[in-house]
């Protein structure tokens, strides 16, 4: 939207987004200013060796081992080479190899993921974990080629128009139903990048305290959820360019 001429096409000086929460019962409504989702890295590392039968892995230099060093030794970027007191993420997801039953593979592929608020620490995600899958490499006599890249940037809620928010949400939700989020989610979401653009505010509204998690096959949006999202937007309409909700 943003490279089809959005901005050009539609200007406007600010902007809100709501997305539903599971755990966050029906109309209740959650929030916070500054950064609240993560940014999101896509990764992906190419082990290539030489397969060959499973009665003989001397005879080549299989890669499944290796594969599951460099797993295991990718969790070490946070626990172990990131500050403490940052937020990191680091999930391997995939793990594809060539192999079958009585054959050792010779190439494998790690996919995954990593989450962060900062872009030096995603840059030193990346530094660390080339690091790591080259030592990898070599310690197995494997190859390894590691690409990396940034798939959204962290969501940062402007604090003036998250009150504007936060009284909006008053208008509509009962006060025990309006709460602070407690901490950053490290889920991210490309509304991130309207706020690159323009200030706003981002918030979750609630999809039912037993709903099952996003991404789930046993999740179901709540349609009784809508009403109270599109109340919401109506409040800061009527709240940020005048008028009174009816």
């Amino acid at each position: 939207m943003i490279e089809d001429g959005l901005f050009e096409r539609f200007p406007f000086e600010e902007i809100y987004g709501l997305h539903n929460m599971p755990g966050l019962p029906v109309g209740h409504f959650e929030c916070m200013s500054g950064p609240i989702m993560s940014a999101e890295d896509n990764f992906e590392i190419v082990l290539t060796g030489v397969g060959g039968h499973a009665a003989r892995p001397h005879s080549g230099n299989e890669v499944l081992v290796a594969a599951c060093a460099l797993v295991t030794n990718l969790q070490t970027i946070v626990s172990r080479r990131l500050n403490p007191t940052e937020i990191g993420v680091v999930s391997v997801t995939e793990l594809i190899t060539d192999g079958t039953r009585n054959a050792l593979p010779g190439s494998a592929r790690i996919l995954g993921d990593a989450r962060s608020f900062r872009p030096e620490i995603s840059a030193e995600i990346e530094k660390q974990m080339r690091v790591i899958a080259q030592g990898m490499a070599l310690s197995y006599n494997v190859t390894a080629e590691v690409n990396y890249t940034r798939e959204f940037v962290p969501l940062i809620n402007d604090p003036a128009l998250t009150e504007e928010a936060f009284a909006a949400a008053a208008t509509v939700f009962p006060t025990d139903n309006i709460r602070l989020a407690r901490e950053p989610i490290t889920a991210s979401e490309d509304f991130a990048r309207f706020l690159d653009h323009v200030p706003g505010c981002f918030m979750f509204v609630g999809n039912g305290a037993q709903s099952a998690p996003l991404h789930n096959p046993n999740y179901d949006f709540n349609d009784y959820g809508l009403l109270f999202g599109a109340r919401l937007h109506q409040a800061i309409v009527h709240r940020r360019l005048g008028g009174t909700v009816r």
